[in-house]
């Protein structure tokens, strides 16, 4: 989930995000920042907390993108979660969520920049060190068909496909299969839910039935001004894929063991 300080507008900060998932009875959550590593963050935010709070990086310019350094330097600090470049993704539409700083550089993998290849494969093999989780950002379609292989040879155990059938990747259910079934998981969002333009429940439902709802997980994805709480959106996605006909200990599962185990250390 998205909280202040952050370039975007956010309903609340760190604190008080957190706060609210505490008080909802969560065990843990993950902060998410599209320009800054969020893991000292993350940090401040449990002290005193009985939840775990958990931070990342996300491969945008702001960190020096594509950078094997700021990977490192974040996985020494305890990030959970390395996302491929999001906003700075060159899949990414600008007329899904505007850059802030449009003259930044742009971040492909192969096969759409072959250059790239030794810094993500470097990328890869620190995130296998750490055992921590390889997430898929705003990449598309066949940068992730080339990626996964790849981080699969590294020893990456933890891959995850950053809301698999938002606008961006994309993914339609029987892709979404063919990687859950080599060991990826799955994220389907509350974010989709709110905001994507023609989503259903009954859509996300039948895709989380098509792609193998224990390769699932769900995450709220919010922090904006114009959707609910964080715990409480994901909260509502939850009970939205039940009225729909999945299985309540599934759903009970996406949203809790499956990412629990994905991202613990």
């Amino acid at each position: 989930m998205h909280s202040a300080p952050c370039v975007f507008p956010r309903l609340a900060d760190d604190a008080a995000t957190v706060a609210a998932y505490e008080a909802d009875g969560f065990t843990g959550c993950v902060l998410k920042g599209h320009m800054e590593p969020t893991v000292g963050r993350a940090r401040a935010a449990s002290v005193g907390r009985r939840l775990a709070v958990y931070g990342g990086i996300v491969l945008n310019s702001s960190v020096g993108g594509l950078s094997p350094s700021a990977v490192e330097a974040s996985l020494a600090l305890g990030a959970r979660v390395v996302w491929m470049p999001t906003l700075d993704a060159r899949a990414h539409p600008d007329d899904l969520l505007a850059r802030p700083f449009p003259h930044a550089p742009r971040y492909a993998l192969p096969p759409l920049d072959p250059g790239a290849e030794e810094a993500v494969r470097e990328i890869c093999a620190l995130v296998a060190g750490a055992d921590a989780v390889l997430a898929t950002g705003h990449l598309c379609s066949a940068e992730i068909a080339w990626l996964f292989p790849v981080a699969r040879a590294a020893g990456v155990e933890r891959f995850l496909v950053t809301h698999a059938s938002f606008v961006v990747p994309g993914l339609d259910a029987a892709t979404a299969r063919s990687l859950a079934r080599d060991g990826a998981h799955i994220e389907v969002t509350a974010f989709q839910l709110l905001h994507q333009p023609g989503m259903t429940a009954a859509a996300l439902a039948g895709f989380i039935g098509e792609v193998g709802p224990e390769r699932c997980i769900l995450s709220s994805d919010a922090g904006q001004p114009d959707s609910p709480a964080p715990p409480e959106a994901l909260k509502e996605l939850a009970a939205a894929l039940r009225e729909e006909g999945l299985d309540e200990e599934a759903v009970d599962a996406m949203a809790s063991r499956i990412p629990e185990t994905l991202v613990a250390p």
